[in-house]
């Protein structure tokens, strides 16, 4: 992975982020509420860390890779068709270290919940079949594959295509989002701080 990032990046990752991996690991560890793999969590996050356009904003590194962290494992909840009620209970347990999470970071989370809920609801059948088996079950390629009686090359396709689908359509919610917070902005001559 590292010989496609531009070096700055794979610098950037080695020192800020690379040493609090174990840690990380650790914390997943005892937290995940569901029998998610804490190997995909972090690739996961580890991808999205190397797909940051920009990485300039980030202050505190190991904060910022418990965030996405965090994020990985709520979206993988999200995915899951039915979640018991001891994985939603164990949802405040996914709280970052040292951090209280606020009402309206909860709110915020309840309402992004839905959404992802909603974007798997959008996928195509077999694609959300896979995708489903995968990360929420946990079922291996070859278990999905002898399930819904396709390769396993086949398989795979549909769990990419499903993590695109569902990406993109992530990043076009948070388009929108960008764009109604600048209309929602005040209009009155005064500016806030420029980025």
């Amino acid at each position: 992975m590292s010989a496609a990032l531009p070096s700055g990046r794979a610098a950037w990752l080695a020192e800020h982020v690379l040493p609090f991996e174990p840690e990380l690991r650790y914390w997943l560890a005892r937290r995940v509420p569901l029998r998610q793999d804490v190997e995909d969590v972090v690739q996961e996050t580890y991808a999205i860390l190397a797909g940051l356009p920009d990485v300039s904003h980030v202050r505190q590194p190991r904060a910022y890779l418990y965030t996405v962290a965090q994020s990985v494992v709520l979206q993988q909840l999200r995915r899951a068709q039915v979640v018991s009620i001891e994985a939603m209970g164990d949802i405040e347990q996914l709280q970052l270290p040292g951090e209280d999470a606020s009402p309206e970071r909860q709110a915020s989370s309840r309402q992004e919940l839905r959404r992802v809920w909603e974007l798997i609801g959008q996928l195509p059948d077999k694609c959300r079949q896979a995708f489903l088996l995968r990360r929420v079950e946990g079922c291996s390629q070859r278990e999905i594959a002898e399930r819904m009686r396709i390769s396993e090359n086949t398989v795979e396709k549909h769990i990419c295509k499903g993590i695109r689908l569902l990406m993109d359509a992530m990043k076009t919610d948070a388009a929108m989002d960008d764009m109604q917070a600048g209309a929602r902005a005040p209009r009155d001559g005064r500016h806030a701080g420029r980025r």
